[in-house]
């Protein structure tokens, strides 16, 4: 279970990496999402199992509009690819940084320190992670229609800003 939380931990730096080493926002646009499966990985790893399966959902979901919208706005006929030097370069740049600083603060982490939230308690009728969610529905409620308002005013703001022909902020020159 450890060398799957280290293979997890290690595609999700990797992952990152190349979502930032990548010039193209079609190559970003996927490096995001196997960032978020890595993430959600170490989510079940730790007990997390519904938490894990709501946040990709809604994870790929936004990242569906975020690469429509960036294939729209992208104009390159040939974009730069993960294979090119200059990428690669970038993310053994990136990785060997993060390799670099992670020898400072790894002396306090220890392998016996990763229990899974369902391991504290005897004998329970509910997971860890579902109990959260029937709290995030009774006292949360107000955050969540705040947050379903903020996107419904994100999303008419974007459409704003790309809207076409000479109307809009973003257009081709």
């Amino acid at each position: 279970m450890v060398f799957l939380a280290y293979l997890l931990l290690i595609g999700l730096v990797l992952g990152l990496a190349a979502v930032a080493s990548n010039p193209s926002p079609y190559y970003a646009a996927l490096g995001l999402v196997v960032v978020a499966g890595m993430g959600c990985g170490v989510l079940v790893g730790h007990g997390g199992t519904f938490l894990s399966l709501i946040l990709f959902l809604i994870y790929l979901g936004g990242m569906l509009v975020v690469f429509a919208y960036s294939a729209a706005l992208a104009s390159e006929p040939y974009p730069e690819s993960w294979g090119s030097w200059p990428v690669l370069l970038l993310m053994a740049g990136y990785s060997s940084l993060v390799g670099f600083f992670s020898t400072f603060v790894s002396d306090g982490w220890f392998e016996g320190s990763w229990i899974v939230v369902d391991e504290f308690s005897e004998l329970t009728l509910f997971r860890g992670d579902v109990g959260g969610v029937a709290l995030m529905y009774s006292l949360g409620g107000g955050i969540l229609i705040l947050g379903g308002w903020v996107l419904l005013l994100t999303l008419f703001v974007v459409l704003e800003l790309t809207r076409g022909l000479s109307r809009g902020t973003l257009r081709v020159v």
